[in-house]
């Protein structure tokens, strides 16, 4: 299945509260894309962008939870 890039470029990205100022492992999600959570690496904010549909955002939230 094919698709066409989003344009991330506007969306304000949030941190994980679970975040540090250390280099530690860090993941941020932006708001503001209709039907998906984009998701990355903060450290690497140029880097490759992780689509989850909304969908899917709270069972996997609930499966990270569970480890």
């Amino acid at each position: 299945m094919a698709s066409s890039p989003t344009d991330l470029s506007d969306v304000p990205w949030r941190k994980s509260s679970y975040s540090n100022g250390s280099g530690g492992d860090c993941v941020e999600i932006a708001t503001g894309v209709p039907g998906l959570v984009p998701v990355r690496d903060s450290k690497v904010s140029e880097g490759p962008v992780v689509m989850v549909t909304a969908a899917a955002w709270a069972p996997f939230l609930t499966a990270l939870k569970a480890r």
